[in-house]
C-alpha cells in the first residue's frame, strides 16, 4: 500500500473512497440520464463493486478514480480521476481521465475544475507523458469536458470492446493530451 494522493480545488476534494459514499454513489449509477452513455445503469451491488474496486486501486498505487466531495458542503458528487483501461483497447498501455457526476452537479464546471487537477498529478506527480479520454461519439457533454482540459480529438474513433457489436454506444472517440502540450497549456 502507498498513501493515497489527495486533491484539493477551489470548490473539490478528490479523495480516497469511504463508506458514507456508497449510497449517493448508487443512486447516480441508477439515474438513466447520467449513465446515458453506458450500456445500462448499475444496480446498488454493481455501484458499490465498483467503488470498491476504486477504493482499493487508489491503495494499490495511490490514485485512480477519487470520490469527488463538494468541499463548502461535504457532499459527494461522483467520482473523477485517472485509470488504467482493463479492456484491450487499440491504443493500450494508457492512462485515461475519467468522470462521472451527479446530474445536480452537472453544468457548474466541477469536472472541468477537477480534471485539471487530475491532469496535473499527472503529469508533474506521475510524470506521464500522455494522458487519453474517449467516449461514445454522440457525448457531447463529456467531449466538450475534454476539450476544455486542453485535450485533443485524435480522430482515432473506434469499437469499444467492452459494448457489444451493433449497440448504439459502441463507436468511441478517443482524446489525448501530452505532457509537453499540457505544459505549454500553463504557461
Amino acid at each position: 500500500m502507498v498513501n493515497p494522493i489527495e486533491i484539493s480545488t477551489q470548490r473539490l476534494l478528490l479523495r480516497q473512497w469511504c463508506s458514507s459514499d456508497l449510497e449517493p454513489f448508487a443512486q447516480l449509477n441508477a439515474d438513466p440520464e447520467v449513465m446515458r452513455y453506458f450500456p445500462d445503469t448499475l444496480s446498488r451491488e454493481q455501484s458499490d463493486e465498483l467503488a470498491q474496486r476504486c477504493q482499493q486501486l487508489i491503495q494499490q498505487r495511490g490514485w485512480g478514480f477519487w470520490a469527488v466531495e463538494h468541499r463548502s458542503s461535504s457532499t459527494f458528487i461522483g467520482f473523477l480521476g485517472l485509470h488504467l483501461p482493463s479492456a484491450d483497447l487499440p491504443f493500450s498501455p494508457c492512462v485515461e481521465i475519467g468522470w462521472r457526476l451527479a446530474q445536480s452537479h452537472w453544468g457548474r464546471g466541477y469536472a472541468t475544475e477537477g480534471g485539471r487537477a487530475a491532469l496535473q498529478v499527472a503529469f508533474d506527480q506521475l510524470k506521464l507523458e500522455e494522458v487519453v479520454s474517449f467516449t461514445a461519439v454522440g457525448n457531447r457533454r463529456s467531449r466538450r469536458v475534454m476539450e476544455r482540459l486542453g485535450m485533443g480529438d485524435s480522430t482515432e474513433n473506434f469499437e469499444h470492446p467492452a459494448i457489444p457489436p451493433g449497440h448504439h454506444l459502441r463507436k468511441h472517440c478517443l482524446y489525448r493530451i501530452t505532457n509537453a502540450a499540457w505544459r505549454v497549456a500553463q504557461i
